[in-house]
């Protein structure tokens, strides 16, 4: 299995991830898997570029700046990987932020709709990858 195949697995495997944890009342940990889950597809994306980033803020940009900016996918994957990012950051660094069951579950959404159009745009664009 291409590394492309394995991080869409990947994804695949924290989305059923975050929604056991926040059926277990874990919403912090659901929303660090929904955000992995973003990222890892978001890799596998950027590596129908040839492009491998060391960072989360490179991958994120790059995924804005080559699938964005350029039109290929709507404006609210952007924001919402973003989003994702950044309530991961609070949720696995701040020790008194609390996230909502609702809230972890709107991440939880945005991050199967993110996974879904990649893995789409990929099979349609490059089928034998």
């Amino acid at each position: 299995m291409n590394e492309i195949k394995t991080l869409l697995a990947r994804a695949d495997r924290y989305l059923r991830s975050a929604n056991l944890l926040i059926k277990d009342g874990d919403y912090e940990s659901a929303v660090s898997r929904s955000y992995y889950a973003m990222f890892f597809s978001a890799e596998a994306l950027l590596l129908t570029k040839r492009l491998s980033f060391s960072s989360h803020k490179a991958v994120i940009s790059a995924f804005g700046e080559h699938f964005i900016k350029k039109g290929i996918f709507v404006k609210e994957l952007g924001k919402s990987i973003n989003r994702a990012f950044q309530k991961r950051q609070l949720g696995d660094y701040e020790y008194n932020f609390v996230i909502s069951k609702d809230e972890a579950k709107k991440i939880l959404l945005e991050a199967k709709r993110f996974v879904a159009e990649i893995k789409q745009y990929i099979n349609k664009e490059y089928p034998n990858k």
